[in-house]
């Protein structure tokens, strides 16, 4: 089979594992930087083309950065177009990069979420924290990633001021309870072809709350509750993702996801599970892709 990965850097963990996994069952894999993409929007023969060469396989494995959704999606979308098999596709990783879309969805399929508040004017800041049960609260950027633009507020006062700082950059945000009682860790379920593949909990540093990996953060694997890991499975299945990395708290209500991360790193998570994720994506594509 014929595999393209779409990754703007070959040498990253993510694309280095998967391209390995490909060859080591079998497969024609190249890495595709989706940015060099160029399309024919042709009735009846839709094209991608990369320096120049037709791009063409049987199936492809979305690795699009959160900078380039929009031209990435757009490329996915052309594959579809074409007929390939995407692993992810195009509108999956468009809902799931959209916070706000994403927490509504979510919402919509019942999966147990943050308290969560959402407005545009400054003058609505004390009926956001109403909403919300007032500070400490949780105030996020919506185009935010890996733990950037998260501001922890942990009084009224410093709310406001967090809020109408981002507002007068006419910034969107999302305003969030802060659950204490996770402690600064939250559970990443990595879930493949609708079955939670392994899971990790993720501690932040000393004195972080943001439990990301990439700002210091550790990680352990975890077994998750039955609770924990239909949650996961749902979350997933709601945002139409094949492939994906669920970020969930542990709560007094149960688990609370904060985010559906189309994709999701494997290293942090390969690392503390010792599960060979590439190699069970691969296998995923193989049982379900027509080529």
């Amino acid at each position: 089979m014929k595999l393209a990965i779409l990754s703007r850097n070959a040498g990253l963990y993510s694309t280095s594992r998967l391209r390995e996994a490909a060859r080591e069952r079998g497969h024609d894999v190249s890495v595709v930087d989706y940015l060099r993409c160029y399309m024919d929007i042709t009735a009846r023969k839709p094209r991608v083309l990369y320096k120049g060469e037709l791009v063409k396989p049987d199936a492809v494995i979305p690795r699009i950065g959160a900078t380039y959704t929009f031209y990435g999606t757009a490329v996915v979308r052309q594959f579809e177009m074409a007929d390939v098999f995407c692993l992810n596709g195009s509108d999956s990783i468009s809902r799931s990069r959209d916070k706000l879309r994403s927490m509504q969805i979510l919402s919509r399929a019942g999966v147990g979420l943050p308290t969560t508040s959402f407005a545009h004017a400054t003058q609505d800041i004390n009926g956001i924290l109403e909403v919300v049960g007032g500070a400490p609260v949780v105030v996020k950027l919506l185009e935010g990633t890996q733990g950037l633009g998260v501001v922890l507020a942990e009084t009224k006062k410093a709310a406001e001021s967090v809020i109408g700082a981002f507002r007068q950059l006419d910034a969107n945000i999302l305003v969030q309870e802060f659950v204490k009682e996770a402690g600064g860790a939250d559970i990443r379920a990595f879930v493949v072809g609708g079955k939670v593949a392994a899971a990790m909990r993720r501690q932040g540093a000393a004195g972080e709350f943001r439990s990301n990996l990439h700002r210091g953060g550790s990680a352990e694997m975890i077994k998750l509750t039955p609770k924990e890991r239909a949650t996961a499975v749902r979350a997933a299945k709601s945002m139409g993702l094949n492939v994906a990395g669920v970020d969930m708290l542990q709560s007094s209500e149960g688990p609370l996801v904060l985010e559906v991360n189309s994709s999701p790193g494997l290293e942090g998570i390969e690392s503390a599970s010792g599960v060979d994720i590439a190699d069970l994506i691969v296998e995923y594509i193989e049982d379900n892709s027509v080529g």
